[in-house]
């Protein structure tokens, strides 16, 4: 009976090495493919698609299998690149590594896999699969530091019926160890950070090359100019960092107690080119009680019910209680606890336990203490003069 077919891929990191290893220990027989999505600067320091696919062939060596390599670089700009560039010039911040396992890893490998002969394809994903009477469920990965589940919520029944996540039961640690215990080359790499096209160069620095510039002011809760900002686009709510303005010592922003309190991006109004800042992590222009989402994707095919789940509202983040409400083709939560951040653009992502249930993009958030609109400059007055006196 001949061996089922399982194409993996292959990254050039130990937990995609690791799977194609216990997917071929399982008896199945495994082909990796390497995935180049990324073309633009192919010979600069930031981008590592040369150094991976050097990476992934070893690996492929040591574990005794073919790998081919496949150019998704045209479908990566049309389906997630452009819809990237698109959402930050309307001033949201998108999650182009949701749209990437949807568009590409899920659809254009998953049916050239399918060309290939393939039964079902498999990625180094912490993530789970289960099926059931109803069908098959998206599970978190039993890591609990490393659960993916968040950035594969818009996968369907079909993607999910051909799909394999081999680590998903395993934690990062034990990863590590099957590799260097059966001597993978990559055993030791350094797990990618960021995006996939950016690379580990600075965001803004990439954006550049894209997105126009338009500065403006920066105004704090009262309205006051406290510095300026580059350009919306290069901006998300509740960064930190790269504002280029200090903390105010003392007064009523930071309580009067003397420290410097650090700024935070609190909202963006793009009609008048004005970024918002407030002081203080826990300023309330920063929590939301309730957020809006709209173009949803569920794991089930539908919506779930009304009612109490746990959502997270980016990456990393611990579950959050909520009241779940079908809204049109969308819905709100209402938050047990206000969440820090909300931010249009990125993905409100639903839970029911260890299920992910998919979830949607927000589209707006309900902060405890919305900022006055900002108002352009007024016009400069004429000055008044007083009328001359008559001499005596």
């Amino acid at each position: 009976m001949a061996k089922q077919r399982v194409v993996v891929g292959l990254s050039g990191g130990v937990d995609s090495a690791v799977s194609a290893w216990l997917l071929k220990q399982q008896g199945f027989d495994v082909v990796g493919l390497f995935m180049k999505n990324w073309e633009d600067d192919d010979n600069s320091e930031f981008c590592s698609s040369n150094i991976d696919f050097v990476d992934a062939a070893a690996v492929a060596d040591v574990i005794g299998i073919d790998i081919e390599h496949v150019n998704f670089a045209a479908d990566y700009k049309d389906r997630v690149f452009a819809e990237f560039l698109r959402e930050h010039r309307a001033g949201r911040t998108p999650n182009p590594d949701v749209l990437c396992n949807a568009e590409i890893k899920f659809k254009a490998f998953l049916d050239h896999a399918l060309r290939l002969g393939a039964a079902k394809i498999a990625t180094g994903h912490y993530a789970r699969v289960r099926e059931t009477s109803n069908g098959f469920q998206l599970l978190k990965g039993l890591d609990p530091a490393k659960d993916q589940s968040y950035f594969l919520h818009r996968l369907t029944q079909a993607q999910l019926a051909r799909t394999l996540f081999p680590v998903g039961e395993l934690h990062k640690t034990e990863v590590r160890r099957i590799a260097a215990e059966i001597g993978l080359p990559n055993a030791k790499k350094k797990d990618s950070t960021g995006i996939c096209f950016i690379g580990e160069r600075p965001f803004r620095e990439f954006l550049n090359r894209y997105l126009a510039h338009a500065p403006g002011p920066m105004l704090d809760e009262r309205g006051r100019e406290v510095g300026r900002h580059l350009g919306l686009s290069f901006y998300t709510l509740g960064q930190r960092q790269g504002l280029g303005i200090g903390g105010v010592k003392g007064g009523e922003q930071s309580g009067g107690d003397g420290l410097h309190a650090p700024w935070f991006v609190a909202a963006k109004d793009m009609q008048h080119n004005v970024l918002r800042v407030v002081q203080g992590h826990e300023h309330p222009a920063l929590l939301a009680p309730r957020l809006a989402a709209d173009d949803c994707s569920w794991v089930a095919g539908q919506p779930p019910a009304a009612g109490h789940l746990a959502a997270k509202t980016r990456y990393r983040q611990a579950d959050a209680g909520c009241r779940f409400t079908p809204a049109g083709d969308g819905f709100e939560l209402q938050f047990e606890q206000p969440q820090w951040a909300v931010t249009p653009g990125q993905s409100a992502v639903l839970y029911d336990g260890d299920v992910c249930l998919g979830g949607g993009v927000i589209a707006s958030a309900e902060v405890l203490a919305p900022l006055a609109p900002a108002l352009p400059p007024a016009a400069k007055r004429p000055r008044r003069h007083l009328p001359q006196r008559s001499p005596a």
